[in-house]
């Protein structure tokens, strides 16, 4: 009899989570590229597979959504640990005006100005790119050496009232995390 409880047991587990794999967001870093402009470090990538549907439904109803990209620069050593030159953590917010029919996309790296979008597919590309970010000044980094720069992206937890995080449970479904991705140069 127990060992018919354990299976049954065993079964139902499975066949609850089974349904939440199937939600599962395939997001990756892309498309990272360190340039030199003048003075500064640039660095640029791009977010790929970051709105499925359940996001996009949720930003056509008036829910903001904020990607954050967290990003380290460190200069690599041997035979010494790692020496961390910046740590640098950048956000992207993206909210619909119902009334005007736009998205209002906010990059904190650039002081938070709200950049229109009249399209949705313009909107996405506009909040999965980062495109020429300042991450350090040149100065800073040491000729003849090598340095690696490491990135992911994640979609912060949406925070509804508690009230409708009854009704909306699957609301964190929408959350993603990428893997670290980097990228290695010599300076």
């Amino acid at each position: 009899m127990q060992k018919y409880i354990k299976i049954c047991t065993l079964f139902l587990c499975f066949t609850l989570l089974l349904p939440l794999c199937a939600f599962a967001i395939d997001v990756q870093l892309t498309s990272m590229k360190v340039t030199e402009s003048g003075d500064d470090l640039l660095l640029s990538l791009k977010v790929e597979g970051a709105f499925n549907e359940k996001l996009e439904e949720a930003v056509l109803n008036g829910i903001p959504a904020t990607f954050s990209f967290f990003i380290i620069l460190d200069r690599k050593r041997t035979f010494w640990a790692d020496e961390q030159i910046v740590e640098l953590n950048v956000t992207h917010t993206l909210k619909y005006h119902n009334l005007k029919n736009h998205y209002i996309i906010k990059k904190s790296w650039q002081d938070n100005k709200p950049v229109i979008a009249e399209s949705f597919d313009e909107a996405k590309k506009m909040m999965s790119e980062i495109n020429g970010l300042n991450i350090v000044p040149l100065k800073k980094l040491k000729e003849g050496s090598r340095y690696k720069i490491t990135a992911k992206a994640e979609l912060d937890k949406v925070r509804l009232p508690i009230i409708l995080n009854y009704i909306f449970f699957f609301a964190s479904l929408w959350d993603f995390e990428t893997e670290w991705h980097s990228y290695e140069f010599i300076y």
